[in-house]
C-alpha cells in the first residue's frame, strides 16, 4: 500500500460519505452540497462508510445513492467505494502499524474500563483509556479476542495542530484529551478512524468537507495519515442541524428523510440548504429547477460564507 506524501496536487479531490444506517436527511444534504460544490471542477466523490457492518441497513446504500442522483448531484465515473469490501486493505495498514510498535492489543472490555476510577472522559465524552495493556511490543504474543489500539504519544507530547477552513485554528493533545484508541474492534471490525484515514490516502482525497461534529476526530486521524506517512487532507467543518431539541439529526434522533418525489420538494430542500450554509440564493430559485439553482450553486459558492461556527441551529420545515 502506498501513499503519496509529496506528489503536487494538481486536481483538488473531496468526498461524501454516508453511512447505511438510514435514508438521508437534512443533515446529510448539507454535508453533501457543501463537499461537492467546495471541488468545483475537480473530483467528487461519493464513498459508503459501511465499515460497521452490524449497524448497517441491508439495501440503503441503494437508497441513499438514489436520493444523490434525484437532488443533481453527479459523482466520479470511478464508481462507489464501499468500506466493507476494503478489509484487506485496512488489514495492511494495521499490521503497518504492528510493525512499527504504533499500535498494541488490548484485551480491556467497556464494563472494565466503565469501572476503572482511574479513567477520566475524554473531548468526546469518551472515556480516555488508561493504559492497562500499552506495555505490548511487536514480537510479543497477540492475544485472543483483542482489540488493536494506537498509541497517541505522552502527555507532554506538543498538541496535533491544524487549520479548519471554517472552524479556525484547532489544537488537541491527544494523550490528554483523547487517549489511546481503538483502530480495530475485538469482533474484528475495523473502526470509522482507520477506515476513513486509509480510504482518503488511497482515494487521493485532498480536501474533507463535513459536519463538525466530526471535528474532534480529526486530530486523530491526523496522527494516523501521518503514521503512514500520507499527505493530510485540508479540512473544513460546516456547522451541524439540529432538531427542536437541539438534538444533531441523525436515525438514532428520528430525522426525517429527504423529500425525494415532486421536483419542487427537492428544489426547497436544495434551496434550504444553501441557506444554512451562509449562500443567500435568491427568493426566485424556489420556484425553479433543481438544475437552475444548481447552476447557481457552482458560481456563487464560497466557504467563506459558512458560518463559522459548530452549530447552525434547528433545520427549517421543507415541503414534503
Amino acid at each position: 500500500m502506498k501513499f503519496s506524501a509529496g506528489a503536487p496536487i494538481t486536481v483538488p479531490v473531496g468526498r461524501f460519505a454516508p453511512s447505511p444506517t438510514g435514508p438521508l436527511h437534512f443533515g446529510s444534504l448539507l454535508a453533501a452540497v457543501a463537499s461537492c460544490l467546495e471541488v468545483g471542477a475537480g473530483t467528487w466523490l461519493v464513498r459508503v462508510e459501511d465499515v460497521d457492518r452490524p449497524r448497517t441497513v441491508a439495501g440503503m446504500s441503494a437508497h441513499q445513492l438514489e436520493t444523490l442522483a434525484a437532488y443533481g448531484f453527479k459523482w466520479s465515473t470511478s464508481g462507489v467505494v464501499r468500506q466493507s469490501e476494503r478489509s484487506a486493505l485496512y488489514q495492511t495498514a494495521l499490521e503497518r502499524l504492528i510493525s512499527t510498535g504504533l499500535v498494541y492489543p488490548c484485551t480491556c472490555t467497556r464494563s472494565m474500563l466503565a469501572n476503572d476510577a482511574d479513567t477520566q472522559v475524554g473531548v468526546d465524552g469518551a472515556r480516555i483509556y488508561p493504559g492497562h495493556c500499552r506495555h505490548w511490543q511487536p514480537g510479543d504474543p497477540v492475544p485472543e479476542k483483542a482489540a488493536w489500539r494506537f498509541r497517541v504519544g505522552g502527555v507532554d507530547d506538543p498538541p496535533i495542530v491544524f487549520h479548519d477552513r471554517i472552524q479556525g485554528d484547532q489544537a488537541q493533545q491527544l494523550a490528554r484529551e483523547v487517549g489511546d484508541f481503538v483502530i480495530k474492534r475485538a469482533d474484528g471490525c475495523f473502526t470509522y478512524q482507520l477506515a476513513v484515514v486509509v480510504d482518503d490516502l488511497a482515494q487521493g482525497v485532498t480536501q474533507v468537507v463535513r459536519g463538525a461534529d466530526l471535528l474532534d476526530s480529526t486530530a486523530r486521524q491526523i496522527a494516523l495519515v501521518e503514521a503512514l506517512n500520507g499527505r493530510v487532507p485540508t479540512y473544513a467543518h460546516i456547522p451541524i442541524v439540529t432538531n427542536p431539541a437541539g438534538e444533531k439529526l441523525s436515525k438514532q434522533t428520528r430525522a426525517a428523510a429527504l423529500p425525494t418525489v415532486g421536483e419542487q420538494a427537492r428544489v426547497a430542500a436544495l434551496w434550504h440548504a444553501l441557506s444554512f450554509l451562509g449562500q443567500s440564493p435568491p427568493d426566485a430559485l424556489m420556484r425553479g429547477g433543481v438544475e437552475t439553482l444548481w447552476q447557481w450553486a457552482a458560481v456563487h459558492w464560497s466557504i467563506e460564507r459558512v458560518p463559522k461556527q459548530r452549530s447552525g441551529g434547528a433545520f427549517p420545515k421543507i415541503p414534503e
